[in-house]
């Protein structure tokens, strides 16, 4: 009976290691979104853009703030800028092969004129409208009164809530800004001209909604480590002997206190 029992004893003592390494497996921290991204902001192909800008976020969860800056725009015009954002989109900034050169609504040229619709696969739909103030949901995407205006600007804010989804598709690598304006015929305004009507908002002229810059959001280091999901980076080389460690701290508890039962159970 005495060794039946110490059989058992033991059996459970080798089962606590396993059991700490599962709780320890199990017990890892929720990946919360942390962490910044930016964005250079290059002329979408086609369209005839001399210009630059930047793009800059930082998330703490869904809580998102931003800087964003460009330069050689259309003097004087209002310019929507977007994050973007597709489940089932590339997640880049598009090429001139997404130019599909279907005709739109008074397009004379179409050849000549890349739409926001045909980059919509590339950088998916609006996430977040990157307005001056007020609401920044996609619903404000064409808020044309609360965007930038002029050919050189620059402007932050803070405190736009995002969904968790956004938020980490930002810290992942699969965000894009998109900044829109394109003067085609070079009047000094937003005109229908030979592009039309826009394919978005039919009382706005094409020049007002056509995508002019594009970059991808890529996550930026924070303190020499670079911020992916939001949570920290580590080498699994470097934590093993730490997890084996704690495995073997137990082993040698769940011994002691086997060989404690054993000899009161044989004395």
């Amino acid at each position: 009976m005495k060794r039946c029992t110490l059989n058992r004893i033991t059996r459970a003592a080798m089962t606590l290691p396993v059991a700490g390494l599962a709780l320890l497996m199990a017990a890892g921290p929720a990946a919360a979104a942390e962490g910044s991204a930016r964005a250079t902001l290059a002329p979408v192909p086609v369209n005839p853009v001399n210009a630059s800008g930047t793009g800059s976020v930082q998330i703490s969860g869904t809580t998102l703030s931003f800087t964003l800056a460009a330069q050689g725009l259309l003097a004087g015009a209002p310019h929507a800028a977007h994050i973007h954002f597709g489940e089932t989109a590339r997640n880049e900034c598009p090429t001139a092969s997404d130019n599909n050169a279907a005709a739109l609504s008074g397009e004379t040229d179409p050849h000549q004129h890349f739409t926001t619709t045909e980059g919509a696969p590339a950088y998916g739909e609006i996430v977040v409208s990157l307005t001056t103030s007020g609401d920044t949901s996609p619903a404000s995407g064409l808020a044309v009164d609360r965007f930038a205006v002029g050919d050189n600007f620059e402007y932050s804010r803070g405190d736009v809530q995002v969904s968790e989804e956004v938020a980490q598709a930002i810290l992942g690598g699969k965000a894009v800004v998109v900044i829109h304006g394109v003067d085609y015929d070079g009047d000094g305004t937003y005109s229908a001209g030979n592009r039309g009507v826009s394919d978005l908002d039919p009382s706005l002229p094409g020049e007002a909604t056509d995508p002019a810059l594009c970059g991808v959001l890529n996550a930026t280091p924070v303190g020499g480590v670079a911020a992916g999901d939001g949570s920290s980076s580590t080498d699994e080389s470097s934590t093993l002997p730490y997890v084996l460690g704690g495995v073997g701290l137990t082993a040698a508890a769940g011994a002691a206190f086997a060989a404690r039962r054993s000899s009161r159970t044989t004395a």
